[in-house]
């Protein structure tokens, strides 16, 4: 026997199941793709042959706004010399609530993502690390292990390990088809909904990424309402991830699930959104995640919960101050959208000169369920084109 199969066996007598099963998905064909990038990196110059990393979405592009911002706004980090007097009152101890000016501007950002068509209220948001974090504080809040969540397929594969790995919960796909550009149809929805009540599973709730990922489309009004009625009927969650509201740079427009509320036949107590900073501002480091139900009781729970992946209170300072700041942000939005654009239009035409069409792919990043070495031609492609930059 092998030195580690034989440390395997010894520690999965000493360690919890958690900590010795392989439900991570590390050891998935995803990770694999990360790994491999992370071994053998490209570079223009220096290693032409090796991995492109597209597995990951970082929207860099709008990096020079927040550095000028930045800069012409020092008193906003407690690292500087006019901003040091705040330090001594962040350094110490907050509550698992969050900073007031944090939760306000948050609320604020929210609105303006989604055209101002909604409004959050600041004692709804509730932090947590990262789209993540927030995604597992909520399916804690709303199943216990066993109990399961209806996902339109292709789902984004991480999430196997955000809802799954310590929750214990099931996924259970909603067959979506190409041929319809991957609709999410009532009938399929039905279907998943039968097919786990016929096999005894409790299901507890529909898990929407809208706009989705990995396709990148975004949901039309009569779909979400038709899904939420769906839900309501069946007394099950709605849960919508809303992490990409604002990198949508063409119609159609995204529409949020918050713009349903309002109407009186909806079981508000079922619907939660998770939202993030990660994809509409660039900030995947920060590790800002949100959770805002419209169910008290998810709330208060979620915000104990919260106790466990809280977001530093010198990044809710920065992070008031830049999001309250509305003509930055209002500048920022309609720019980071420009330019997604533009980005967008030069990758697909490219593709589309080396004969990979625009039915061929669907979105620009987190397409696959794997980062991929890109075949010859587009990797020639992508060369020339980085040559040009």
């Amino acid at each position: 026997m092998g030195s580690v199969e034989a440390s395997g066996n010894y520690n999965s007598l000493l360690l919890s199941k958690l900590a010795t099963n392989e439900q991570h998905g590390e050891n998935s064909p995803y990770f694999d793709g990360w790994k491999a990038y992370d071994n053998d990196p490209f570079h223009l110059v220096n290693n032409p042959n090796g991995v492109i990393q597209m597995g990951l979405a970082e929207n860099q592009l709008s990096f020079d706004l927040i550095e000028e911002w930045i800069k012409r706004n020092p008193k906003a980090s407690i690292c500087t010399t006019e901003g040091i007097e705040s330090f001594r009152n962040i350094a110490n101890f907050q509550d698992y609530h969050g900073l007031p000016e944090f939760r306000s501007a948050i609320a604020k950002f929210m609105e303006k993502t989604r055209k101002g068509r909604v409004m959050f209220d600041p004692e709804r948001v509730v932090m947590a690390g990262g789209a993540t974090g927030a995604n597992e504080t909520l399916i804690f809040c709303l199943a216990d292990p066993g109990d399961a969540f209806l996902v339109p397929s292709p789902y984004y594969p991480g999430f196997n390990r955000d809802l799954r790995w310590r929750t214990g919960v099931q996924l259970l796909p909603i067959s979506c088809k190409s041929s319809n550009n991957f609709k999410i149809t009532i009938e399929a929805v039905n279907e998943a909904y039968q097919k786990a009540k016929q096999a005894n599973i409790k299901v507890k709730g529909l898990i929407l990424t809208n706009p989705s990922n990995p396709l990148g489309t975004t949901l039309d009004r009569d779909t979400l309402k038709n899904i939420l009625c769906f839900t309501n009927e069946h007394n099950i969650h709605l849960v919508c991830d809303e992490i990409y509201a604002a990198t949508v740079f063409d119609a159609p427009q995204f529409v949020s699930i918050a713009e349903f509320i309002t109407n009186r036949d909806v079981n508000k107590d079922l619907v939660h959104i998770v939202y993030s900073l990660s994809k509409d501002i660039g900030f995947p480091g920060f590790r800002v995640g949100i959770v805002y139900s419209f169910n008290d009781d998810v709330v208060n729970c979620a915000r104990k919960m919260s106790s466990f992946g809280l977001v530093s209170t010198q990044t809710q300072h920065l992070l008031a101050a830049m999001l309250s700041d509305d003509d930055f942000v209002e500048k920022f939005l309609i720019e980071s959208a420009k330019r997604l654009k533009r980005r967008h239009e030069k990758f697909t035409s490219g593709l589309e000169e080396v004969g990979i069409k625009r039915a061929q792919f669907v979105v620009i990043s987190e397409v696959l369920d794997r980062s991929i070495a890109l075949d010859r031609r587009c990797k020639t492609y992508l060369t020339n084109r980085l040559k040009q930059t």
